[in-house]
């Protein structure tokens, strides 16, 4: 492991480079080998790789750029972990420490409501008094404050620690919370799903293996979620492979994840950064060849997210020509990020998604959680 970007050993060719994406255009799978080569491009072959991901964008989907109208509800940022890479969690005792009751948490579902979302997503610290009846509770409380609304909420670190709080089986866990009103889960905490990775960068956490079983059980009680990673600190681009690999297996075995979400590492107040244990975040080449990679090598997940809150809207809309076909989503109130020290992530109008989007000879819709299309937008 190191802490900058580990380019492939033996480079591609042009002629190689050429053949081997005509061949993944012509159907062929690519390896989690030929996925480090294409990871570690240089030179104009970037654009190669991000022309080919963008006729695989059109082949799969088309031209529309979906997203989604939703808002985030971070119910506390106490938290028993100390991960490296988040400048979100606090500790009792911090000056800035918050946590909303389920009053709260239902008024502010009800705002959510009112200003047209589809969707409310939360995930938040583990608070060292959650247990199961906590996240049901917060589930509940949505649910009622916006009824209708689809809850896309916690990830398999919260359902083993509500879990392990009351003796039942994250198996149990997700049947609970898909009675509360559980709509989908979050794929985060998957970070990279290597372990070696982990205890660098979050060794409170589940292992890749848990996070593997817990995503498996959700798919197989019908709950859905959506795929991450979370790039551009102390992995290689071999662990990123590795990481795309897991996701695609589980694909082909559940079906169950609706899109890919990559996560560009936002460093600036970040232990693990401060700390010289991580690099100063990607680069605009390697969020490009995450974006145009994962499009080639996931084949059998459609929707390939990129994040204006991570990316920046002139990098997202760089990145929708290199195989995104999605924007995510208006979000209102998002801390996580901001807490790491991104800027202007609270909100983005659809107005500015349009402009962007028809800007690059796209066109915009609306869409649910789980990606029917909605006709207004």
């Amino acid at each position: 492991m190191t802490t900058g970007s580990m380019a492939a050993s033996s480079p591609l060719s042009g002629n190689d480079l050429d053949r081997l994406l005509a061949e993944v255009l012509e159907g062929h799978r690519l390896t989690e080998k030929e996925a480090v080569l294409l990871l570690g491009v240089r030179g104009k072959d970037i654009w190669r790789v991000a022309e080919a991901a963008d006729e695989q964008r059109a082949r799969v989907v088309g031209d529309t750029v979906t997203y989604v109208r939703n808002q985030n509800i971070n119910v506390t940022n106490l938290c028993i972990n100390s991960c490296g890479f988040c400048g979100f969690s606090r500790k009792r005792g911090d000056s800035d420490t918050y946590f909303f009751s389920c009053d709260v948490v239902r008024e502010k579902a009800a705002l959510a409501l009112s200003r047209g979302v589809t969707e409310i997503c939360t995930v938040s610290g583990l608070h060292p008094d959650f247990d199961a009846e906590s996240y049901l509770e917060i589930i509940s409380c949505m649910r009622e404050g916006a009824p209708g609304v689809h809850i896309h909420a916690s990830n398999p670190m919260e359902v083993a620690y509500g879990a392990r709080k009351n003796g039942i089986s994250t198996r149990e866990m997700l049947g609970l919370m898909k009675e509360a009103g559980l709509g989908s889960l979050c794929g985060t905490a998957a970070e990279i799903l290597v372990d070696e990775v982990r205890k660098t960068i979050c060794p409170g956490k589940i292992t890749s293996s848990e996070w593997e079983r817990i995503i498996r059980e959700a798919h197989s009680l019908g709950i859905r979620s959506t795929a991450t990673i979370m790039y551009g600190h102390c992995e290689t681009v071999q662990d990123q492979a590795r990481h795309l690999a897991i996701l695609r297996q589980i694909q082909d075995d559940t079906a169950g994840f609706t899109e890919f979400v990559p996560l560009s590492f936002i460093h600036r107040e970040t232990p693990l950064f401060k700390k010289g244990m991580a690099r100063a975040g990607a680069t605009g080449r390697e969020d490009l060849l995450m974006i145009a990679v994962s499009r080639l090598f996931l084949d059998n997940i459609p929707h390939i997210q990129v994040s204006w809150v991570k990316l920046g809207l002139k990098m997202a809309q760089m990145c929708l020509l290199a195989g995104g076909d999605d924007l995510g989503g208006t979000m209102f109130e998002e801390s996580i990020s901001k807490g790491a020290g991104a800027v202007n992530t609270d909100y983005l109008d659809p107005a500015e998604m349009r402009r962007v989007v028809e800007d690059i000879g796209r066109n915009l819709r609306r869409r649910t959680t789980l990606y029917t299309l909605l006709e207004e937008s």
